[in-house]
């Protein structure tokens, strides 16, 4: 079913191209459908809502665990600085269901979701009163009107780039993106709105406002932070000839874009991002939330396997040398290996138009997925986005395969199919490898003939 939709998405870009406030309202309507269901292929929801419940009161979702306040074991960390009676004055309508339905797994857990996206949980526990279900309407509507964002400024991004806004619909259609992102309620959605709004505003050379943007981006979901570094040569590597072209034609306004910002920019870029994110983590901050907060988004790099690809690699390396799980020692090395990667495309690497940067991004997510430990159908969101405003298309292959990882949720419980994992992530790669060698220059501003 999933693979007749992923054909009908592409046969209505096919042949719908050209009409693209037709392919837009048909995104919205299938957006539509899902509007009145409960998401039934993750448990995330009951989270968001429980979260949502406690900042409504006025209560910091990141001082304890669903798992203590079922079990009534306030945690003495937060009883230093409250009173038993703050503590039972708690309330939480439909608790037991919430807390079922989230899992041991995440209820076991302090919350890892950033304050702006802690904002749209309170928006729908603020609106829905007690109802489940009312609070994933909520948070529905927020996802649709994100994706509308996307849409929109992604539209007028390729406008700039002097690309084919049919590609937005590679995103805006894709039955892996309604599903994820409307139907599961995951909200890279939200995260990217924000990101491709910042990206616009950025060729526009309005620095300092597409800085806050990518910080509100990042305090909705931590990734964008990984990519900051790939903003550096956009900003202060020099182009000598296109320098001299603007200077000998003072009237190109095209030429003047492209003239980098400047390492003073860069700086000040660099800290009007991490003054939004403070702003926005400030009503929050304590020792405490600190210690929970990092505790809680280590466990992603050393405790949790899913749909990995390298890293099942290194791990069946380490059962056969060692003869045990060695994720403990790989998952403090691997982000180092990506760290020193996204370095190396930031300093060696020419971003010099917005599109050369955005490949740069669209690279540096993909290294870092395919590092990771933990790779959910929903991260793929993030890659596919940005290929829309490039070259490359093979995060569209991915987001056509990743969905195979749902085979893991049997009746009986978890057991990851590896063959199906291999196939997804083989197919991906080669697809990759080929567009890569089909390239003159990473980043290059041509589009491939193929999807």
């Amino acid at each position: 079913m999933y693979g007749a939709l992923f054909i009908l998405s592409w046969q209505l870009i096919k042949f719908l191209g050209h009409q693209f406030w037709v392919l837009a309202g048909i995104g919205i309507v299938f957006r539509l459908i899902a509007f009145p269901s409960i998401p039934n292929l993750s448990q995330d929801f009951y989270r968001f809502i429980w979260d949502g419940r406690l900042l409504v009161q006025g209560v910091n979702p990141y001082l304890f665990t669903p798992e203590q306040f079922i079990n009534n074991v306030p945690p003495k960390t937060l009883l230093s600085s409250w009173s038993l009676d703050s503590w039972f004055a708690i309330t939480m309508h439909e608790a037991d269901t919430l807390f079922k339905g989230m899992g041991s797994l995440n209820a076991s857990h302090y919350s890892n979701y950033p304050p702006v996206n802690q904002l749209c949980f309170a928006i729908a526990g603020f609106f829905s009163g007690k109802s489940i279900l009312g609070s994933v309407i909520i948070l529905r509507i927020i996802t649709i009107l994100a994706d509308i964002g996307i849409l929109y400024f992604g539209k007028k991004l390729l406008e700039k780039l002097q690309l084919p806004t049919t590609t937005i619909f590679w995103y805006f259609i894709n039955p892996f993106i309604i599903i994820e992102l409307t139907g599961n309620l995951h909200f890279e959605g939200v995260m990217l709105s924000f990101l491709i709004w910042g990206l616009y505003l950025l060729h526009q050379k309005k620095w300092f406002w597409a800085a806050v943007l990518i910080g509100l981006s990042i305090s909705v979901k931590l990734i964008p932070l990984l990519l900051l570094p790939v903003f550096l040569n956009y900003f202060i590597k020099k182009n000598t000839v296109i320098q001299n072209e603007a200077k000998c034609n003072e009237e190109s306004q095209e030429l003047k874009k492209k003239i980098p910002l400047g390492i003073t920019k860069l700086i000040l870029f660099y800290l009007v991002i991490i003054a939004t994110i403070l702003i926005t983590f400030a009503p929050f901050l304590s020792s405490v939330f600190i210690k929970n907060f990092t505790t809680t988004i280590s466990l992603w790099f050393q405790n949790f396997e899913f749909n990995a690809s390298i890293y099942y690699i290194i791990r069946w390396i380490g059962f056969k040398t060692v003869g045990w799980n060695i994720i403990g020692t790989v998952g403090k090395i691997l982000p180092i290996i990506v760290i020193l990667f996204l370095l190396g495309i930031s300093f060696f690497r020419k971003h010099n138009t917005t599109q050369q940067l955005i490949t740069g991004l669209l690279f540096g997510i993909t290294f870092y997925f395919l590092f990771s430990t933990t790779v959910h159908p929903w991260y793929v969101a993030t890659p596919l986005v940005l290929s829309v405003f490039t070259k490359y298309r093979f995060p569209i292959v991915w987001s056509a395969l990743v969905m195979l990882s749902y085979s893991a949720y049997e009746a009986d419980g978890f057991n990851e199919n590896l063959w199906l994992v291999s196939i997804e992530y083989t197919v991906v790669i080669l697809y990759a490898m080929y567009e890569i060698s089909n390239s003159q220059e990473l980043g290059s501003e041509q589009l491939p003939k193929s999807l």
